[in-house]
């Protein structure tokens, strides 16, 4: 890659999705706006078409401004397509994460009164097309895409109008309660975000960023928002494999290496593995965030590819809140997430007060980036104090502005940059006979930023083995990532005098 870097932008301030898309391709038609693992190229121009074509098709089936779409896909050519052709119809589109199943799936189409599901026919190994047929009944159609997305005569469109200030993206977040949560977001708050982001990453037309966790995370569509931006372009990849990934972003010229603890830790891997091959010889960041770093990361990381771990800190409700900055001491990029974003306000709140640098306590945000609301509006009031959005997660703000995350007052753990309701696990779990009692509990690790531990007091004199948990979850419709990976035994659980359990014991006693 050319030592000297373009790094110009395009003004977004103001302007919807579909506004982005149509200004970019006119400003570089012709340049390349994403290839995939297939071998295929698509450039902006040719993007802005496909898109138009998309969203004739949809139309024809009744999609149209305000329809409510729930779709997954994975993170594709199609995926892109399908963000654009419903932002040109002004829908209100619902990406789902294909971690999901039959229990939020079933859950999230009643709450959003999903009108259309697109979903893949399968995809690793899952049969999304049975399960959606089997959810819909007469609620909502289901559209099946495997290769072909619907297409029609764009000139059957109506005119575009901008309205990027209104509500046409729900994201749920698991949060720390059994049932996901829907957070309401405009295309000024997902741009927002980007624009974060961007301030610290300074992505330019020359990059290549890796798009390997699902484009229906609010982070994916945050790379969309990127790509319309400043040009980069972007490298799809269906299915991460921690075999065969890292070479072909190597071999594709990739320069932002997204998106977390656990990839980053599979570059490592890779290249530790292929000493005699130097992989991603043009990475020039690491981005990301959404889980837990060890602080060696970033000096391993600098040291193995000569570039540097840019965390940031955010959530569904409010991405990218901080983020670390390719101008930042090592130090900081080492134990920090960095600081608030340009037009970010924090503040570090304990029982209803307000603390000062260096203090622990809940971590509060102000922002364009953060959502307008949950679509279930009674979350409202606990969510919001005063026109601060409570993030529930702990930390602290040091004297030069840059934030520490030490922990959460939410009960949620955090695998692989994806979030796990203990207490929906529990309540499973607590059905089994083998089973009397339980605590889940989260567990540092190197490799997905945490790990789930079920620690369980067995009823009787046999105890449940682990692959009897296992089966027990999966046959209630469980996802599997929020299986846990450990199982210990304890004789009680250990609980304070009002009668919560001490899970900060847990955690510690099981930590190694």
């Amino acid at each position: 890659m050319s030592s000297t870097r373009t790094t110009e932008t395009l003004d977004t301030s103001g302007l919807s999705l579909w506004e982005l898309i149509e200004t970019r391709a006119l400003l570089t038609p012709d340049k390349q706006m994403a290839r995939d693992e297939a071998g295929r190229a698509m450039t902006f121009a040719e993007y802005r078409s496909w898109c138009e074509r998309c969203a004739a098709g949809l139309q024809s089936r009744g999609v149209e401004e305000g329809t409510a779409v729930s779709w997954t896909l994975p993170s594709t050519f199609e995926s892109l397509v399908l963000v654009g052709a419903l932002s040109r119809l002004r829908a209100v589109q619902n990406p789902i994460l294909p971690i999901y199943r039959h229990r939020e799936f079933s859950f999230i189409t009643a709450q959003s009164r999903c009108e259309l599901l697109i979903v893949p026919a399968t995809y690793r190994d899952f049969d999304f097309a049975q399960m959606a047929r089997q959810l819909a009944g007469d609620d909502f159609s289901v559209l099946v895409v495997d290769d072909a997305l619907p297409e029609g005569d764009p000139t059957t469109l109506a005119p575009a109008i901008s309205s990027p200030a209104d509500v046409r993206w729900l994201f749920y977040s698991s949060g720390t309660t059994a049932d996901p949560k829907g957070a309401l977001h405009t295309d000024l708050s997902i741009s927002a975000a980007n624009n974060g982001m961007q301030s610290g990453c300074e992505v330019g037309p020359d990059d290549r960023s890796a798009v390997v966790f699902p484009l229906t995370h609010v982070g994916g569509l945050v790379w969309l928002f990127n790509s319309m931006q400043t040009g980069v372009e972007l490298l799809m990849v269906t299915a991460f494999d921690p075999a065969a990934t890292p070479q072909w972003l190597s071999d594709n010229g990739c320069t932002c290496a997204g998106a977390g603890t656990f990839f980053f830790q599979t570059y490592l891997g890779a290249q530790r593995a292929e000493p005699d091959i130097r992989l991603l010889p043009d990475v020039r960041i690491f981005n990301g965030g959404g889980a837990p770093k060890p602080t060696s990361l970033h000096s391993e990381l600098q040291a193995t590819f000569g570039a540097p771990l840019l965390n940031g800190w955010g959530l569904t409700e409010a991405p990218i809140n901080t983020m670390a900055s390719v101008h930042d001491p090592d130090e900081k990029l080492a134990t920090t997430e960095g600081r608030a974003c340009p037009g970010v306000e924090l503040r570090v709140a304990l029982n209803g007060e307000t603390l000062t640098s260096g203090a622990e306590g809940e971590l509060q945000v102000k922002g364009a980036q953060v959502c307008v609301g949950y679509l279930d509006s009674s979350l409202d009031a606990e969510a919001f104090v005063d026109g601060w959005f409570r993030t529930g997660d702990l930390g602290i703000i040091d004297v030069d502005g840059y934030v520490t995350i030490t922990g959460r007052l939410k009960d949620v753990i955090i695998r692989k940059g994806e979030n796990i309701s203990p207490k929906e696990v529990e309540d499973v779990l607590h059905d089994h006979p083998l089973i009397a009692d339980v605590a889940v509990v989260g567990l540092p690790d190197n490799d997905s930023g945490e790990r789930a531990c079920a620690v369980v007091v067995s009823s009787g004199a046999e105890s449940i083995t682990f692959d009897e948990m296992t089966h027990h979850l999966l046959a209630a419709s469980m996802s599997k990532h929020k299986i846990p990976e450990q199982l210990e035994f304890v004789d009680s659980l250990p609980r304070n005098p009002t009668g919560k359990i001490l899970k900060k014991d847990l955690r510690a006693r099981f930590s190694d």
